[in-house]
């Protein structure tokens, strides 16, 4: 089940300039920043009330952000949702006919894991299913 809208990710070509950017804008300091080597990217994370901001800054040229800021330029990569079972949800997205991006989950950044919808299954928007890690997800890579 969604429980809530999770955090809006937004892609951006130079991470240190948009924090900056952010910081003023919202009026407050980021409260976490941390790499996810695994995928080529660099986040920061603002809270604004119940949901989140983050900011992807890619790391590499092969990394989905970097691709995605040379084609598409900077703006609203994806929109997040807290599920309360991952799993549960995307065995019901496969059955409801959506294409996942992800055979199983697996770990995102801010202590998440995670699963994407692929943009051709929701109306050209990224769609990121998160759920918070466990002790009984230790497991996920």
């Amino acid at each position: 089940m969604f429980t809530n809208l999770e955090h809006l990710g937004l892609a951006v070509n130079n991470l240190e300039a948009a924090t900056a950017l952010y910081t003023t804008l919202l009026g407050m300091e980021p409260y976490k920043r941390e790499t996810v080597a695994s995928e080529g990217v660099d986040t920061v994370f603002f809270r604004v009330g119940g949901s989140k901001i983050e900011l992807l800054g890619g790391t590499t040229p092969e990394s989905a952000i970097t691709k995605f800021v040379a084609k598409k330029g900077e703006g609203i990569h994806h929109v997040a949702f807290e599920v309360s079972d991952i799993r549960a949800e995307m065995q019901r997205l496969r059955e409801a006919g959506f294409q996942l991006l992800n055979e199983q989950p697996k770990r995102g950044a801010d202590n998440k894991l995670v699963c994407f919808v692929h943009p051709k299954s929701a109306h050209g928007v990224l769609v990121e299913l998160c759920q918070e890690i466990t002790s009984t997800d230790i497991e996920v890579d």
